[in-house]
């Protein structure tokens, strides 16, 4: 390296996990306890669910660097938003500093760390730690497997058609259907008609959470933090 050439800091993009706290991987602790700045997405101002499940990892020392998300938002305010947050990430990585970037779960999955990624991933160095995904906490919680042996499975938006939706759950022995919102009476319309029976899980490893047969489930909107496990198979 030549002599007096700037090293740029390390973007770290870090699975904190569903909700609970203790799920936190130990590789994802440490790299939170020394990073000098801790980034992550905030609604209206308000720190998101990533920087709660990581409090316990975080001191009075570190710069929290807060990206403003509205929950509801266009396709072109997301670009912006993202686009204004890699900036000042950026900033922070010339100057020599580690950034840690919060996401709830997985960062690759469903992640907002993944548009980060895409706009600074050529640029600095950049290491992803993973973390325990929505799917895999929902399964554990309601104690319901999502695949064994030769089993094929899905992760199925609730956004898409029915159509759509139809066609990929022929092709799977076990799916997870994502993404509910309002959408949730037409998808337990459309497993109805299928014949398909699902487990309705909310705010899986946090505090109020829950999990029912879909049929028992009334509500016209599911909260974020919700998902349906259908299976088509069992586990003898």
């Amino acid at each position: 390296m030549a002599l007096g050439k700037a090293v740029s800091g390390t973007l770290y993009g870090i699975g904190v996990g569903p909700g609970d706290p203790e799920l936190i991987t130990l590789k994802a602790a440490r790299l939170i306890e020394k990073s000098p700045v801790i980034a992550f997405l905030s609604a209206d101002g308000k720190p998101g669910l990533a920087r709660s499940i990581a409090t316990h990892h975080i001191n009075a020392s570190q710069l929290e660097l807060t990206i403003d998300m509205p929950m509801r938002v266009s396709r072109e305010e997301g670009q912006a938003a993202y686009d204004e947050a890699a900036t000042r990430i950026a900033d922070h990585l010339k100057a020599g500093s580690d950034v840690a970037f919060l996401c709830e779960g997985d960062p690759m999955f469903y992640g907002s760390f993944m548009y980060l990624l895409a706009r600074l991933g050529a640029k600095y160095a950049v290491e992803i730690v993973p973390g325990v995904a929505s799917p895999m906490a929902a399964a554990a919680f309601a104690k319901a497997p999502l695949c064994a042996r030769e089993d094929a499975f899905a992760v199925v938006p609730a956004t898409l058609d029915d159509a759509r939706i139809e066609e990929i759950l022929s092709t799977v022995d076990t799916a997870v259907i994502m993404k509910l919102g309002r959408h949730l009476p037409r998808i337990k319309a459309l497993l109805e008609r299928l014949n398909l029976s699902a487990t309705y899980v909310e705010r899986a490893s946090m505090e109020g959470g829950r999990f029912a047969p879909l049929e028992k489930i009334s509500d016209d909107v599911a909260p974020y933090f919700s998902l349906l496990l259908v299976s088509k198979a069992s586990v003898n």
